[in-house]
């Protein structure tokens, strides 16, 4: 049953990102949850907004937590937010390693908002070289990127997780459709364990 449970969660998760998150229908809410009543979500984003979002049957919700460099092997499936360089490379912006319920999440390299320029890569390790293994090639379907990760930059782990961790105070990334009033329905809520904010 928990591995039917995660195969449903990661399909879910598989079509979220892979369709949704693309799409410029659809807004990333990076900030503090503020509160969460009955069906809600108020978070406070960096510019000072507070959004209320509806929380759902579907709503996912998704732990993110401390990793290193360490939990990054061959074959990992990990996603990365990076920047292209002109050799055609990426340097990274952060690394998440994502349990392997959720492998095939968000499969592929796409435009993302963390940073002018930036784009996202879910794929599988193929490979650690480089100074102290911190260049990884990342292969996804249709093709494969070279990343070289920084030490400064943020990693973590990313697991299906339950309701229990969406509490006031907690930093989270609200993914949901942009509607003609605003946020609507949560999609996801991915939220930092212990102080984590997701870097992502």
């Amino acid at each position: 049953m928990k591995k039917q449970l995660f195969t449903a969660f990661a399909l879910g998760l598989s079509l979220l990102s892979g369709v949704a998150m693309a799409q410029s229908t659809t807004t990333r809410l990076r900030g503090t949850i503020q509160q969460v009543s009955d069906g809600t979500l108020a978070i406070t984003t960096g510019d000072g907004r507070t959004v209320t979002v509806a929380l759902t049957d579907k709503t996912h919700v998704i732990g993110i937590s401390r990793a290193t460099m360490g939990d990054i092997k061959p074959d990992s499936y990990i996603g990365t937010a990076a920047i292209p360089q002109a050799d055609g490379s990426q340097v990274a912006l952060e690394v998440s390693v994502f349990d392997p319920a959720m492998r095939g999440v968000g499969d592929g390299h796409y435009a993302w908002d963390l940073a002018p320029g930036s784009t996202m890569t879910n794929g599988a390790v193929g490979d650690l070289v480089g100074t102290s293994g911190r260049t990884m090639t990342v292969k996804y379907k249709g093709g494969e990127q070279k990343v070289m990760v920084p030490k400064s930059v943020p990693i973590v782990a990313v697991a299906p997780a339950d309701r229990s961790l969406l509490k006031a105070g907690a930093h989270a990334i609200v993914i949901a459709p942009q509607g003609s009033g605003g946020p609507q329905e949560a999609v996801a809520v991915l939220v930092g364990r212990d102080g984590v904010v997701p870097p992502m």
